[in-house]
């Protein structure tokens, strides 16, 4: 199965997040299939670079948003298309 979901990056203290594509099976910070975006908790436009063409075909696809990235989008109104 498919997640979109939330791999940490950064200094320590300091994270910064990149919103990917990933098997449910491999780790946090391991393999992905596609970078969909850059989530940064310590600036004022905390999502950046949201490729939402993207995100609308995986979900196509049969992926699932973890409720970390579904609850991102909601509370920044980024919305997905699927049509």
């Amino acid at each position: 199965m498919i997640k979109i979901r939330l791999a940490r990056g950064g200094r320590v203290h300091k994270p910064v997040y990149t919103i990917v594509a990933a098997d449910a099976r491999m780790p946090r910070d391991g393999r992905f299939l596609e970078k969909l975006g850059q989530y940064n908790p310590h600036e004022p436009q905390e999502l950046k670079n949201i490729k939402t063409e993207s995100i609308a075909k995986w979900i196509k696809n049969g992926a699932e948003y973890t409720d970390t990235v579904k609850s991102l989008f909601r509370k920044h109104n980024i919305e997905i298309n699927l049509k």
